[in-house]
């Protein structure tokens, strides 16, 4: 009576092990069907981005990245989501793909690359410095990690010039905003501003038209030694620029006349000698 029992369990032990073997070749066929869908679906995305349909090639590169997110391809296909959107000033939607790539993907040897494309997308929708400051200041923090996190890579360089471009804006931004405070003679606000450029901007062009700024408002509100002090700092630093020369001038009305009787001799000179030729 054993006999027989043994005999049901070895067929059952041989039927779930044929049964295992089955699932496993099935489970393998499906696994390599789906990587053939997403390779082709990915194939299929850089031909319409070439076509120029980068909206089309966008969704095709998502849907590789969908059939098989297991695969190496699959953060690929993310990124050239991305670069299909901003290829074509999609600025928005590459934002997006970029900031769920850099969540999803926090090991991919690219991230250098996917924070270069999310600086440039906010870098190139810039327009005004006077108003767009939110794209400026997401730019400038990408542009950072970039040069901090990637220091050696290619990336860097150029993050470091577009950074030195985006400190000019800002700085334009503080003129511009302490221009208007002076237009409408409120001195104090107008003050803050220009220290501001003094304080944060100081290797722009801006530089020494604020140091300027600061020795006339200074001035103009009875504040002497500051505005002397001002006018120190900027004579120590750029005395041979002509915004130096008008902070002296403010501060020494003697040598406006004197200038300006100077250049009136040397007019009559010319005058003169114009007279003399003619003669």
């Amino acid at each position: 009576m054993k006999f027989p029992s043994v005999f049901l369990i070895v067929i059952l032990l041989f039927l779930n092990f044929s049964c295992s073997k089955e699932k496993e070749k099935i489970s393998i066929v499906e696994e390599e069907s789906l990587e053939m869908q997403m390779i082709q679906a990915y194939n299929e995305g850089l031909k319409e981005l070439d076509k120029g349909d980068p909206l089309y090639a966008a969704k095709k590169f998502n849907e590789a990245e969908l059939l098989y997110p297991q695969s190496i391809w699959a953060p690929r296909a993310a990124l050239m989501a991305a670069y299909s959107y901003f290829s074509n000033f999609y600025y928005g939607d590459a934002v997006l793909e970029l900031e769920k790539f850099l969540d999803k993907y926090k090991n991919h040897p690219r991230r250098d690359y996917a924070y270069y494309l999310l600086a440039l997308s906010h870098y190139d929708q810039i327009i005004d410095e006077t108003k767009d400051l939110n794209e400026i200041l997401k730019a400038k923090k990408y542009f950072e990690i970039i040069i901090k996190k990637y220091p050696s890579t290619e990336f860097a360089l150029d993050s470091q010039y577009k950074l030195e471009l985006i400190q000019e804006l800002l700085a334009s931004k503080e003129m511009y905003l302490a221009r208007y405070y002076v237009d409408r003679e409120k001195w104090i606000p107008a003050i803050n501003r220009f220290k501001t450029v003094v304080q944060y901007y100081d290797s722009t062009i801006y530089i020494e038209e604020a140091l300027h700024r600061l020795v006339e408002l200074h001035y103009k509100i009875g504040l002497i030694n500051e505005s002397k002090q001002y006018a120190a700092l900027l004579g120590y630093n750029y005395q041979s620029s002509k915004w130096y020369e008008e902070s002296y001038g403010i501060l020494n009305k003697d040598y406006v006349k004197i200038s300006k009787r100077k250049n009136k001799k040397k007019e009559e000179s010319l005058i003169n000698k114009f007279k003399d030729l003619l003669k």
